[in-house]
Parts: C-alpha cells; structure tokens; sequence
C-alpha cells in the first residue's frame, strides 16, 4: 500500500517532463548560421535601423562580396547605400573618413586587413586621433571591416594578424569575433558605437556553423564589449581570440579526457578595450594561464597581458609563469605545409598546458 506521504510515479516524474519541455524549447529556438550569415544580417539590421549607415569598399555590391558577406545587400539597400570602388585603400578610406565627419556612419570593407596598410594613416590618424584632437567636438562614427590574419596559403604579405597593431591606438576600438553570435552581436555594437571600431574577423571561420539563439537573431540584439566564459574549470585559464579559441576548446576535452585537468577558455572578443578583470578573476580561481594568438610573439597581445598579469593582483595567484603560444617569429610561408606548423592548433595548446601545469 502506498503511503499519502510518498510522491506518485505522475509527480516523480513531473520534473523531468519539465526539464524536456525547457530542452525542447530551447533546441527549437536556437538555430545554426555560419559567421558569413551573422555578419550580413548584422549589416542588414543596423542599415534598416539607420538611413546613415552604409557600406563602401572593393567588390561589395555586384560581386556580394569578395568573401560574400555582402550578399544581396545591393539588391536590398541599393547603389547609394552600397558602393562598389575601385582598387584604392587609401582612396575609399579617406572618403569614408569624410563621410563619418560629416555625420554618416560608414561600414568600411577591407578585402584582407593587410590591405588597411594602404589606408592606415586615416585609420589611425584621421579616424582615430580626430575626436580626441578636437576636444570632444568631432566625431568619427565608423566600422573597418574584413578578414584578417592567415587565410590558407595566400603567402606572407596577406597572413597578418593586426591585432596587436591597432590595438595599440588609442581612439580605436578593436574586436576579434569568434562564433556566429561574436560576429552578428559586435558588428552591430561596432557600428552603434560613436568611436572608429575596428573589427577584425577570420576568413577561415567565415563558412564555419555555430548555434545561435533566439535572442541573437533578434534585431535588438548586440554583444558587450566584455570577454566570455566559453568553457568553465577550475585547473587552468586559457585565453584566446578568433579561430585559437576554437583550439583552445578543443585542447580543454584534450586535457580532460587524457589529464583530469579542469580548464577554463576565455573568449577575448574585444582586444581594446581588454576585460582585464574577466582574466584575472578567472587566474584567482585557475592559478595558471596560457594565452593563444596567431599573431607574432614580439609585442602581441599575449605579451600585453602578461604585463597587466604581473602589474595586477593576479601575479600572487600563479603558481607557475604564464605560457604564450603564438605565431612563429617568420613571415608566413606560402608552402601550405610549412604555413600549417607557423600557428597554433591544439596540440601546440596542450603542449604549452602540460608544461605550465608540470604534467609528464
């Protein structure tokens, strides 16, 4: 006989049916777009939202694009609002400059961020120094955008990774998405924001699927300028950017399964302004910390927060020295064997992991 007291199969059951139903809701409000699709309806929104935001640079409107990003934005917003130029950096820039003096607010499209060399004097010093130069008077409300870093084998002169360069500007903004919802909410926020945002994507990430919410697909919708917890633990941080955050997940189920090791990745996603405060919570807790780039070794952004590590209280609470993986200190090679080895990928990862941690 069952007692009056003792939950019947009906209630015991109860919470599971509720927590299937939150699942299956969850699982029917999400939805998978690649990078490439969160940035053109990033674009898409912010340009219904506002009449002075529009899109310049090489091939963007009656190719869609170089990398198709731009895609069906001409058909949808039209030749004044999307605007094919020639092959001058330098030349569509400054015009986009003068365009954000007088109140617009232009989406630039570099077609490699190694071509912005050609355009960096406005960039940095048009773009960047103005509002600070005028004492506040004149604004600059522009988003440079595009690929950056190493595509596959493209060779050295189109592989830099220009974080660590513009970062280094004040007046500049600088983000480094990584997932679908990294590049939809930060684009949008960039070309809300009332300085020059600089917003460096990866061109190897472009056609690469993430799971994205319902609240990401909203036109509302923008990411803060703040690092994210991708993966919680306990043992070690490990702190990346654009593509290495995806080795840095992929190195944490590497040293779990083989190690026990509990490792926390932080996604960057906005190189200046750093969330220094994410990253030393996050070592307080872990005790060590790896930083993973594809940019070069000598003043990166790994070295930048190996300083603002030993300048904080974070330095009480390693109890090893911090490891860089980096790039390799060569231009990169065209030879797509030999471009392989000059990143990193999880392995190079787990490698610098073990070491920092002591594991044979």
């Amino acid at each position: 006989m069952m007692s009056a007291r003792m939950p019947t199969m009906a209630t015991r059951l109860a919470p599971l049916r509720l927590h299937a139903t939150k699942l299956q809701t969850r699982m029917a409000s999400s939805k998978s777009m690649t990078v490439r699709e969160a940035l053109n309806a990033a674009m898409a929104e912010e340009m219904d939202r506002d009449d002075d935001v529009f899109l310049i640079g090489e091939e963007v409107a009656q190719y869609n694009g170089a990398y198709k990003v731009s895609k069906g934005l001409l058909d949808r917003f039209g030749e004044r609002r999307v605007v094919d130029t020639p092959i001058t950096e330098y030349g569509f820039t400054g015009l986009a400059v003068g365009a954000a003096l007088k109140g617009l607010k232009p989406i630039v499209e570099f077609m490699s961020f190694n071509f912005s060399m050609q355009a960096i004097d406005h960039v940095v010093n048009s773009a960047a120094k103005t509002h600070y130069m005028s004492g506040g008077t004149q604004k600059c409300q522009m988003t440079f955008r595009g690929p950056n870093g190493a595509g596959l084998g493209l060779g050295a002169q189109h592989s830099q990774d220009y974080a660590a360069w513009y970062g280094a500007i004040p007046g500049l903004k600088v983000l480094a998405p990584w997932s679908s919802e990294d590049a939809k909410g930060l684009l949008k926020a960039a070309i809300r924001d009332p300085n020059p945002v600089v917003v460096l994507e990866d061109e190897v990430l472009y056609g690469k699927s993430f799971e994205v919410s319902e609240e990401v697909m909203s036109p509302d919708y923008v990411t803060p300028f703040k690092a994210k917890i991708e993966r919680e633990g306990t043992d070690l941080t490990i702190v990346a950017y654009t593509r290495n955050v995806g080795f840095a997940m992929e190195a944490a189920e590497i040293l779990d399964k083989q190690h026990g090791v509990s490792v926390e990745v932080i996604n960057l996603r906005s190189i200046r302004p750093l969330d220094t405060d994410a990253i030393v919570a996050s070592v307080k807790k872990t005790n060590h910390l790896i930083t993973v780039e594809s940019g070069f070794p000598h003043f990166g952004v790994g070295a930048e927060i190996a300083a603002l590590m030993m300048e904080s209280e974070a330095f009480d609470y390693l109890d090893a020295p911090m490891q860089r993986v980096t790039a390799a200190d060569v231009p990169t090679p065209y030879a797509r064997k030999l471009e392989e080895l000059s990143f990193p990928d999880a392995d190079i990862v787990v490698t610098a992991a073990k070491e920092v941690l002591s594991i044979e």
